[in-house]
């Protein structure tokens, strides 16, 4: 079997899986309800909000992509390696004729596929949400980039998460550390980052202060979600944090590779 078809098998099995009973609900509220409300022209936002397009919409929307369905890579992922080893199914695996890397491929594509056709799904009815609501529809370089986004974001965090659970030596031990590190990116980065402002010797008073932003962009880079919105504001011509498409690029490639070339070398010398 190849990697792609054992991907879908894997892909199958984890949507048929009891937990997407509450990851379906968890990403239908956060995406479809926020592109409702957000997309609604008397809705109050912050003065720093402005919202004229479909895009805009998209974009600010993002916020609960972010919450929700990294969250759903994590549970969809948290077991994808323990589970097996622990149960000994691992070692049956592993010892069929079989190349480890090509079931490494094959774990990731059928992850990261189990929670990405979701949430693109969800994403397109929010687009057809946002169309009923506003009369306007993103171009289709916007909705290219934001489906790019998405789809990567997902797969960091699911190879993340894969990487997690071949180390865990039990499944409270995975989940622990996929939570832990999800809790970092989505919760606590600001925090990090306001810290390594300070000790920068610039200001956290102004948060739009030209030296803070170029911190907060640098420190985007270092985190899936930051890159994520880095990704997101490049259609917006009002949107420069002094990142070239390049040093976004060269981020993406980079969150896209080494997570997965770790859980790859894993799974070549783990012992069942």
């Amino acid at each position: 079997m190849s990697a792609l078809g054992l991907g879908w098998h894997i892909m199958k099995e984890r949507l048929g899986a009891g937990r997407m009973m509450v990851i379906w609900p968890l990403l239908t509220m956060f995406i479809l309800f926020s592109s409702w409300g957000l997309s609604d022209p008397k809705v109050n936002l912050p003065a720093s909000i402005v919202i004229n397009s479909a895009y805009d919409v998209m974009f600010v929307a993002t916020a609960f992509i972010v919450f929700s369905a990294t969250m759903g890579a994590v549970l969809i992922s948290f077991d994808g390696v323990s589970r097996d080893r622990l149960s000994g199914v691992l070692e049956v695996k592993l010892s069929q004729p079989i190349n480890r890397s090509m079931y490494a491929r094959a774990l990731l594509f059928g992850h990261w596929a189990a929670i990405f056709l979701p949430v693109m799904i969800l994403n397109l009815l929010s687009v057809l949400i946002i169309w009923y609501r506003i009369d306007d529809l993103p171009s289709l370089e916007e909705l290219f980039i934001h489906t790019l986004g998405t789809a990567l974001i997902l797969l960091w965090y699911t190879s993340i998460q894969l990487l997690a659970s071949s180390w865990a030596k039990d499944l409270g031990s995975s989940i622990a550390i996929g939570l832990g590190l999800w809790m970092i990116f989505t919760l606590l980065w600001l925090v990090l980052t306001t810290v390594v402002a300070g000790l920068s010797g610039v200001g956290v008073e102004d948060l739009s202060s030209a030296d803070y932003v170029k911190i907060d962009a640098f420190m985007d880079l270092l985190s899936p979600n930051g890159l994520y919105h880095h990704i997101l504001e490049m259609p917006l011509d009002d949107v420069d944090r002094g990142m070239s498409p390049w040093n976004i690029s060269i981020a993406a490639i980079v969150w896209s590779i080494v997570p997965a070339y770790l859980l790859t070398r894993r799974l070549e010398r783990i012992h069942p």
